[in-house]
């Protein structure tokens, strides 16, 4: 039997992306214990960055699935705990390295949530361990989950906010004043990262590309 150990659970969890941000929950600071027993059983004790997201599932199912990438684990256990309350700064230095980068855009522009259509820009590649990742038109990648693809491809340009907002709340079975605040926040950081560009009309030009590296 392979012996598992926490720094090899908290390694592929640095493969986990925050469901709103394009950041590793690890970086993120949102793990704040990881322990393996005999059984090599884990248990990850975690929390979220608010109480009210809408992704809460969607997340312990993705830090499931990347300690399980661990050969040797068995059972995965997660749970979610509010005290102590997260915060910036419980961030890594390299998470927020990678927040200041993606707020340097300068100020941000008006949007108008009734009118406006986010367009999805870049490329998706697949990396050879199956990890996604978004890269801009200045070739920064950003590891992300199937979540955010999924809310990325949906940005094609045809659709308004409010009109996302309702799908997200659809998908996720909650009420739309619930995924509000949480799909503007998302499109926000979207944009910032070079992902997704603001514009009024239905011109359609994602571009989407899966691409595994070279043996």
């Amino acid at each position: 039997m392979n012996v598992v150990n926490a720094d090899q659970i908290t390694k592929s969890l640095k493969q986990c992306m925050d469901p709103e941000i394009p950041i590793s929950i690890v970086d993120m600071g949102l793990i704040y214990d990881v322990s393996v027993s005999d059984q090599n059983d884990v248990k990850i004790k975690m929390t979220m960055t608010t109480q009210g997201c809408p992704l809460h599932e969607t997340l312990i199912q993705d830090v499931t699935r990347y300690a399980k990438k661990v050969p040797g684990v068995n059972q995965v256990k997660v749970d979610i705990v509010w005290d102590p309350p997260w915060s910036i700064d419980k961030m890594s230095e390299e998470g927020k390295s990678v927040l200041k980068n993606m707020s340097l855009g300068g100020t941000p522009i008006s949007i108008n949530y009734d009118t406006a259509m986010p367009q999805g820009v870049g490329t998706l590649l697949k990396q050879e361990d199956g990890s996604l990742v978004l890269s801009n038109e200045h070739k920064q990648g950003f590891m992300v989950n199937q979540s955010i693809i999924d809310f990325w491809k949906l940005c094609n340009g045809q659709r308004k906010i409010t009109e996302l907002v309702d799908i997200f709340s659809q998908k996720t079975g909650l009420q739309r004043a619930q995924v509000e605040k949480e799909v503007l926040q998302l499109i926000n950081q979207l944009r910032d990262s070079g992902l997704i560009v603001i514009q009024q009309n239905n011109t359609t030009n994602v571009e989407f590309k899966s691409k595994s590296k070279s043996h």
